[in-house]
């Protein structure tokens, strides 16, 4: 089967509200109950004891991690909803239940699927913001334990500015909105107590939800890792590592299927399993990577490859990337 015989089969909806189709209802309302609980920790915080709180944080810290890889991850390639305005909207609530920009992480993710988490060029820089290998040595992989817990402060803000700023199309300006959204909303749980608002300063709050915050995406980048650890970044069908674990893709809206996620990016979620079916001998034949546990947990593999097999020099790599012919906007 060649690569561009593949046919992709697109949801349609005669819904005025729906862009794809009705089953949006429930990733969207996942976001929504997620931005819920958001506000439901800062009200419950002064009447819960501590251990009760301490366990909804890390619920709170594990359901960034699935709205960024699952609801988020679904919106940026296949928008909800009809109307560009709700669509916005939509993407302010997301901004303010994960504590980040959505349309920003738009930026950072379509240089995620540019790159496919590329290994170094010759300079020794990737196209992917994202890649593994991007802060790695002598052609490996990063060591996951800073890939997880250092990411979060390497995003360069004013590289993925200017990548919204080409769009031409508002995403700059929503953008930055949306970074106003949720930093006004930190702000307003960190000065009003909500059993008593003129008392100043919610010092206790801040220094509970802040380290659940940065854990939640620290678990991001430990799905992200996964995803990709033991793929083939010089083959577009083995771009990615897939788990194929039900109850991890309903909940993460089929993201788990992420080798077929890369080769096809505007597959829709709830056609991935059908897509999956139609290249499966392909992806047998190409080795693509598959592990039995989502991808959170991915370092449990049994058959997990060790790290600098299959090291490639940053020239070399660089040489079979170019031939590779890695798409520009490929997530699109």
């Amino acid at each position: 089967m060649a690569n561009d015989a593949i046919r992709i089969e697109r949801p349609t909806t005669n819904s005025k509200l729906f862009a794809h189709t009705r089953w949006d209802i429930i990733p969207a309302a996942a976001g929504l109950f997620h931005l819920a609980y958001l506000f439901g920790l800062y009200l419950l915080f002064p009447h819960e004891p501590l251990w009760v709180m301490l366990i909804l944080g890390f619920i709170y810290s594990l359901m960034v991690n699935a709205n960024i890889n699952g609801v988020g991850h679904n919106f940026i390639h296949n928008p909800f909803f009809r109307s560009p305005l709700l669509n916005r909207l939509f993407g302010v609530t997301q901004s303010i239940a994960c504590c980040f920009s959505q349309t920003m992480y738009d930026a950072v993710h379509m240089r995620h699927h540019k790159g496919n988490s590329d290994r170094q060029d010759e300079k020794g820089d990737t196209i992917d913001w994202l890649s593994i290998y991007r802060h790695g040595h002598d052609g490996e992989a990063e060591n996951p334990w800073t890939y997880i817990f250092l990411s979060f402060f390497r995003d360069d803000v004013g590289a993925i500015r200017n990548d919204l700023r080409k769009r031409k199309n508002g995403d700059d300006f929503w953008g930055t909105a949306e970074l106003a959204a949720f930093a006004i909303t930190l702000l307003i749980m960190a000065i009003i107590v909500p059993t008593n608002p003129i008392h100043f300063i919610n010092w206790r709050f801040m220094l509970f939800f802040l380290p659940f915050w940065y854990l939640g995406h620290c678990f991001s980048y430990l799905n992200g890792y996964y995803r990709h650890y033991g793929a083939n970044p010089d083959k577009p069908i083995a771009w990615g590592v897939s788990s194929y674990g039900k109850i991890y893709n309903w909940l993460f809206f089929y993201n788990g299927y992420h080798a077929e996620h890369h080769f096809r990016p505007k597959v829709h979620w709830t056609k991935m399993e059908k897509f999956r079916r139609s290249i499966e001998e392909l992806q047998k034949q190409e080795g693509v990577r598959t592990i039995r546990h989502a991808h959170m947990l991915g370092f449990l593999d049994r058959d997990l490859p060790k790290r600098g097999q299959g090291k490639t020099s940053r020239a070399a790599a660089f040489v079979s990337n170019r031939n590779a012919g890695h798409p520009s906007g490929g997530g699109q």
